[in-house]
């Protein structure tokens, strides 16, 4: 069976940090954790580079790579991790290979700046994007046809997904990661990395706590991870307040500041993510899943994968695990 191919472009004046990301989840052998091994590539946009074909970097380094944009075909992905002079046309050879990648089938996507490569292949026409906070208004300016998300880590549209600044280019490839290869294979790659799983597109720019406390953890980041631990609990908002020492009002204006979300709305994500890897790694039903979980009812774990991941949980686990579901 062949392996994936992940094309990742490079160019001159590129950051080392936005061009590691891909390399970081893509490129390294991460067959342990349940991913493919990948094939992957740094593509280089000759334009601009010095005479020998080495690349320049923003820290000072130079970047020398086998591939030119020629690397880009045939590959399953295509990632454009930031973006130059966002004022100069881009390159006519980037766009047509851009186009000709999405053409055959090829997942584009835009990292932080790069959303800007990819807008200017027409491919975000009509359609949702996210960059860099800064550079929004940019965007809004050169691209007046696309509907910008300033508040999203990142916005996947299917066939082309975008993200937001420097370190939300880790919570792009690891919502890529989920997507594609299933709950469990980004939480072990998350704590690989050691990053949180938890930060979610669609929510505000926020780092959830840890999920193992520190020692010297406060009571309100203790009363967090004993509701993590205990989700097949109720857990009100006043009986949670009261348990990290706090007035309803005072935590939730504490929880707002430090999650960037609401209690409900933080505590419906923790029960996903749970679900999610019960379906994969257990042969438990919907129904156990649902009580375990603190949805309740089957019906109300369906409603909730359907509002938040566009499936039900039985197609969910016919893609993410190789698990029989008990019988009824």
């Amino acid at each position: 069976m062949s392996r994936p191919v992940v094309a990742a472009v490079a160019f001159d004046g590129i950051s080392p940090f936005h061009l590691s990301v891909p390399c970081l989840v893509f490129g390294e052998d991460r067959t342990d954790l349940g991913l493919p091994a990948f094939d992957f590539r740094v593509c280089a946009l000759k334009e601009g580079a010095r005479p020998d074909g080495a690349l320049r970097t923003d820290a000072g380094l130079t970047l020398s790579t086998p591939h030119g944009l020629e690397g880009i075909e045939g590959a399953d992905m295509v990632i454009v991790p930031s973006w130059k002079d966002l004022a100069a046309p881009v390159p006519a050879a980037l766009v047509e290979a851009l186009r000709r990648a999405h053409g055959r089938g090829a997942l584009l996507v835009g990292l932080c700046l790069g959303t800007f490569a990819i807008a200017a292949t027409g491919l975000l026409s009509g359609r949702r994007a996210t960059t860099h906070w800064a550079y929004m208004d940019e965007l809004r300016a050169l691209h007046p046809d696309i509907t910008p998300e300033p508040d999203m880590l990142y916005v996947d549209t299917g066939d082309v997904v975008t993200s937001a600044g420097v370190a939300a280019g880790l919570d792009c490839c690891l919502h890529i990661v989920r997507a594609r290869y299933g709950a469990e294979a980004a939480m072990r790659l998350a704590r690989r990395i050691v990053l949180s799983p938890h930060r979610q597109g669609g929510q505000a720019q926020f780092i959830e706590r840890p999920l193992t406390p520190a020692a010297s953890a406060d009571r309100f980041a203790r009363t967090l991870e004993a509701v993590r631990a205990t989700l097949g609990e109720s857990h009100g908002l006043d009986r949670v307040a009261r348990a990290a020492g706090l007035t309803r009002r005072t935590f939730t204006r504490r929880f707002h500041k430090s999650m960037g979300t609401s209690f409900g709305d933080w505590i419906t994500h923790q029960r996903l993510e749970q679900a999610q890897r019960l379906l994969e790694t257990t042969s438990r039903t919907v129904e156990a899943i649902a009580f375990e979980t603190g949805f309740g009812t089957a019906a109300a774990l369906r409603q909730h994968f359907a509002a938040k991941l566009g499936t039900s949980p039985t197609l969910y686990r016919r893609t993410f695990s190789n698990t029989a579901p008990a019988g009824p």
